[in-house]
């Protein structure tokens, strides 16, 4: 049987390997079924065994360690032909020769020609080939065989998904995880320790643990204060070899900071906050500002402040400044230093997000005393009512006292007051004011229906100090009497057609009157009293403020009449009762089928001129040609 013969060379073995043929339909794994089939010829003593067969060369694998950089010879080929004559040549082909390996073509044997790392390149596959040296046919066929790189620990493990950076609340209990860091190692998992990795830490015990073998990381410290430190720094250091000596090291920072936890109430720094202002304040002025501290943040921190004691109906608030978390306590009514000098009151604080895992409730409130003292301020003086409204007949007589205003000094001295009309509100200075006792007089008759209304405005000011001045409207209401006739409500100029029959209406009449009675107005139409009735026309009063002309007869003509005076008299319904006389001129008209006088008013000027129609037209026409020509 021929075959190969492999021979290893290692630093610390030596290994011969032969590598036998495969008969004709074998298959290359199928290495013990080719080895029996050999046995078993051998055994009955086959006489073809000098015959040679087709071969399949399958090689075991060879070792080189990496980083060696003294060339040598990690192993040797040589065919079972081969007697040592020279007379085959060994050939090496495939990855890395003449490069990284060689092969002497006389002695098979194969050697480096430099160091090899195995992490660039973890095995190299190569073919080698026996021939002839005097006839170039092969000896043996191509085969094919792997020389693998051996591994050494050469690399430093490497920690990944660097910087690491974490967060745990405060207050947690041992074994929270905190975080987990990983490493990697390039040398040969399978390949002794090189790459087994093991973690440990350097610093942050012993607040923190590290599981050797995970990297996990957690806290080994019971109730972590963030209000004592807020941040750790710990140093994960990760070894090889399973941290025996001789490995490689490396480490990492993992910064951990811890998280609020609401396990601090408020407190004041002050038992006392005592804060003046002046009486005269607008409501909505900062009286102050009261702080609670809490060591949490966040929402942790947030706080509402109250206020109990004699606020006198809520005289002050107090809310929330939602940036500094202080309390800012705000005046909500009025002062009066006269009144009341000092309010003495309670702030509580009180967290709005409580958890009671870490303190009971009670204490996650806080309180102090607050004490606001007024000052007394130099005030205006002050009307004893806001605004005056009065009434009084317009036919009031000069002198006649409308009414009287009232103001006070209420600061303590009670300065002497004097009083005045402002000018710019009274100037027809209809009233006069007192200036000692406030009491307003008419100084001038008044008319209603030239004003109905007077809006005075009367200032009060003190004698003595800084003569401080406030001011009051006094509403001054005239109120009517009848003291104006009616009248009737235009100027009418009546006609009446020649054809009108006795009863038929003539003029509508209305009457109006400056007067504002209360019950509002109602006319009272009629004739001026004769001693005998009037023959032409009547006046028929209609009850609602109207009245009508009617003729009393029937044949009004032109030529006998161009005009008629009818006086018609208009009383009001007042008390005493007024009334005016006016004469109407009712002109006689040519009236068109439909009662209409053509010519109106032109007709009656004419009549009541003494000429013609047509003289007044003509009249009417030279003027207008003379102002032409004039023009």
């Amino acid at each position: 049987m021929y075959g190969w013969t492999v021979k290893m060379s290692m630093p610390s073995v030596l290994a011969v390997v032969m590598v036998f043929f495969m008969i004709p339909g074998g298959v290359l794994s199928d290495m013990r079924g080719t080895q029996g089939l050999e046995a078993q010829q051998l055994a009955q003593g086959s006489t073809h065994l000098h015959r040679r067969l087709k071969r399949g060369w399958i090689w075991k694998q060879l070792f080189v360690p990496e980083e060696d950089p003294t060339p040598r010879v990690i192993g040797q080929l040589k065919s079972d032909s081969d007697q040592g004559e020279s007379s085959i040549k060994y050939i090496l082909s495939g990855e890395g020769a003449g490069d990284v390996f060689e092969i002497n073509e006389y002695t098979g044997e194969i050697r480096t020609l430099k160091k090899l790392d195995r992490e660039e390149k973890a095995f190299y596959v190569l073919q080698a080939q026996a021939i002839n040296r005097w006839s170039n046919e092969p000896e043996e066929p191509q085969s094919e065989f792997i020389i693998t790189v051996q591994d050494i620990n050469d690399n430093v493990p490497q920690f990944q998904n660097e910087p690491y950076v974490s967060s745990i609340p405060e207050m947690c209990p041992i074994g929270t995880t905190v975080a987990q860091v990983t490493a990697t190692d390039a040398d040969d998992p399978m390949f002794g320790n090189n790459a087994k990795l093991i973690y440990s830490i350097l610093q942050g015990e012993p607040y923190f643990s590290v599981e050797p073998k995970t990297g996990i990381i957690v806290t080994s410290w019971q109730n972590m204060d963030r209000e004592a430190r807020e941040q750790y720094q710990v140093v994960v250091q990760v070894k090889d070899m399973l941290g025996l000596s001789g490995g490689y090291s490396s480490s990492t920072t993992v910064t951990v900071s811890l998280t609020d936890v609401n396990d601090n109430g408020p407190t004041f720094q002050q038992h006392l906050y005592t804060f003046a202002v002046p009486e005269n304040a607008a409501i909505g002025t900062t009286i102050g500002r009261i702080m609670a501290e809490d060591g949490d943040t966040g929402i942790n921190a947030k706080m509402t402040y109250s206020l109990e004691g004699e606020l006198e109906e809520s005289t002050f608030t107090i809310k929330t400044d939602p940036v500094t978390q202080e309390g800012v306590i705000l005046l909500a009514k009025p002062l009066d230093f006269e009144v009341k000098r000092r309010f003495d009151m309670t702030a509580e604080a009180v967290n709005d997000h409580v958890d009671t895992r870490f303190l009971s409730l009670d204490e996650f409130t806080d309180k102090t005393t607050v004490k606001v003292i007024v000052r007394d301020e130099d005030e205006p003086p002050v009307f004893l009512s806001p605004v005056y409204e009065w009434k009084l007949p317009e036919n009031a007589a000069v002198g006649t006292v409308v009414g009287s205003v009232s103001a006070r000094d209420t600061d303590t001295v009670n300065n002497p007051i004097r009083y005045s009309v402002d000018k710019r509100s009274d100037t027809t200075k209809a009233f006069k004011i007192d200036p000692n006792n406030g009491t307003i007089t008419v100084a001038k008759s008044l008319d209603r229906e030239t004003a109905a209304w007077h809006n005075v405005t009367v200032e009060a000011k003190e004698t003595t100090q800084n003569h401080l001045s406030s001011s009051v409207v006094v509403f001054i209401k005239v109120l009517d009497i009848n003291d104006n006739v009616p009248r009737l409500a235009r100027d009418y100029q009546p006609y009446i057609c020649e054809g009108t029959q006795a009863g038929e209406l003539i003029q509508l009449l209305s009457a109006v009157d400056p007067d504002d009675p209360v019950e509002g107005h109602h006319f009272y139409f009629s004739m001026v009293p004769e001693k005998r009735i009037n023959p032409n026309f009547t006046i028929r009063d209609n009850q609602d403020n109207t009245a009508g002309i009617v003729a009393r007869r029937s044949t009004f003509t032109r030529k006998d009449r161009t005009q008629y005076l009818l006086p018609v008299v208009v009383a009001d319904s007042g008390s005493p009762a007024l009334s005016s006389t006016s004469t109407l001129t009712i002109s006689v008209c040519s009236c068109q089928p439909a009662g209409h006088c053509p010519t109106g008013g032109v007709e009656a000027l004419a009549l009541s001129m003494g000429v013609s129609l047509q003289t007044l037209l003509g009249i009417l026409f030279c003027l207008v040609t003379l102002t032409g020509l004039l023009s």
